[in-house]
């Protein structure tokens, strides 16, 4: 009997050992194709591996292999890790910048506006530039406008305005065209107003500021008195611009349109009084009618009244009551 019991057991050890040793097998053959398949990667991707590694971008080969299984670029981020550390700029992770890429973001231009920003000392944030960026701003054009302030004609000759026309309180018309020069407010850079809305609000401003003036004359004494005005408006809030100056590049006077509403509405005076006029001229006339009806009319009386002379005679003669000097005839 215990022969009999020993059997089965070394039975199923047997069995045991054999499965055991399919799935050492099996893994070791899957651990064998893993291999082969991160040293062909490795392999393709060797050197960006030693790139990185001699920059000391903290990247090793499966952080490599990693990103193309997630299907991002690793020449994009490593590039991009690279100019960064060597930037200076060595807390971007990069798990952050697969995100962006991930996200439909340009890592290298956005790398480039951090450090362009960080050589000019400007404060921009990873969040922010990242934000910017996935707007559809390009954050690297907005970094440079901000360092190196860009110059905006004001009208702009593509809406088909040469000038912006305002009106001094004599009347005078002022034609002007101003040149504005703006730099990039990144902290409003996401939701503000575009160059559209600084060119419409100056344009205002200059418009007003000709109106408010007494005299052209101080307007061209003086052309700054405008730009002042219009600066102390505060016409770049909520925009993508701050307005570092206005300055008038041309002034020229215009027409005296003062002088020509004074004679457009003294001859409209003149066409009323005349419509005045005709109108007591037709009322006169139809007095003048009225009365020569009239007059008519009583002349026909004194006819009617003449006719019955001697009708009232005849009748008296006949009835005997005619008399002479009081005396019956």
């Amino acid at each position: 009997m215990q022969v009999a019991q020993v059997l089965p057991v070394a039975a199923e050890d047997l069995d045991l050992s054999k499965l055991t040793t399919v799935f050492i097998g099996m893994g070791a053959f899957f651990l064998v194709i893993l291999g082969i398949i991160f040293l062909f990667l490795f392999g393709r991707y060797f050197n960006l591996w030693l790139r990185a590694f001699v920059t000391k971008t903290k990247i090793g080969p499966l952080a490599i292999v990693a990103m193309s299984l997630r299907k991002v670029s690793p020449d994009a981020i490593v590039d991009a890790k690279i100019s960064a550390v060597q930037a200076g700029l060595t807390h971007i992770p990069t798990a952050a910048m697969e995100a962006h890429y991930l996200a439909g973001g340009n890592v290298q231009r956005l790398i480039r506006a951090l450090i362009a920003a960080h050589r000019a000392r400007i404060e921009l944030d990873w969040d922010t530039a990242a934000a910017i960026d996935l707007a559809g701003r390009n954050v690297l054009e907005a970094v440079q406008t901000s360092v190196d302030p860009r110059v905006i004609d004001c009208p702009d000759p593509k809406q088909g305005r040469v000038t912006l026309d305002g009106v001094a309180k004599d009347g005078i018309q002022l034609k002007a065209r101003a040149r504005v020069t703006v730099r990039t407010n990144l902290s409003q850079l996401v939701g503000g107003a575009t160059e559209e809305t600084i060119i419409a609000r100056v344009g205002e401003g200059i418009v007003s500021a000709i109106g408010s003036s007494e005299s052209h004359k101080l307007v061209l004494a003086n052309p700054a008195l405008i730009a002042q005005a219009v600066l102390r408006k505060s016409l770049d809030s909520q925009t993508a611009y701050e307005i570092v100056s206005i300055d008038i590049a041309d002034i020229d006077v215009g027409e005296n349109v003062g002088a020509r509403l004074q004679a457009d509405q003294a001859e409209a005076d003149m066409r009323v009084a005349r419509a005045r006029a005709e109108q007591r001229r037709a009322e006169a006339v139809a007095v003048e009618q009225e009365m020569q009806a009239l007059t008519q009319e009583n002349r026909a009386k004194v006819v009617l009244a003449e006719a019955e002379v001697p009708q009232a005679m005849a009748s008296a003669f006949t009835k005997g009551q005619l008399r002479r000097d009081g005396q019956p005839a």
